[in-house]
């Protein structure tokens, strides 16, 4: 059985740092895709970054050089850096896993409804 448990959030502000975790069981990253999301209020649920099951990574680019993704298979935790926050990247954040990861699978890996494992999500709150 796949969860995910996510923790990190919290309050900062504009230009601060925050690292978000997801702690994983019933994953197996080498065939697993594996993103983070985020939904602001009135808005829709939408990617930040992803890793396909290849260690390949992807970014939306509103985040572009400012967040960083990573695993840690040992520790079974998959990771995203937030560096030079802003207040629109004020969202509730969430770990999501696709028990599928194929090549063809790359060009949807930023689309929510891909994945089919979902963490209950950690708030960030960036004031200026």
């Amino acid at each position: 059985q796949v969860q995910l448990v996510e923790s990190g959030g919290g309050s900062v502000q504009a230009g601060g740092s925050l690292r978000l975790s997801c702690v994983t069981s019933g994953v197996t990253y080498s065939t697993f895709c594996m993103g983070w999301f985020r939904q602001a209020p009135g808005k829709e649920r939408e990617g930040v970054a992803a890793i396909h099951s290849d260690g390949s990574t992807k970014y939306a680019d509103s985040v572009k050089g400012r967040f960083t993704i990573s695993q840690d298979n040992a520790m079974n935790t998959l990771y995203l850096q937030l560096n030079s926050l802003k207040p629109e990247d004020t969202a509730m954040y969430y770990c999501a896993a696709r028990d599928t990861c194929s090549r063809r699978d790359w060009w949807a890996l930023l689309l929510p409804s891909i994945y089919n494992y979902w963490g209950q999500g950690t708030q960030v709150t960036v004031s200026q």
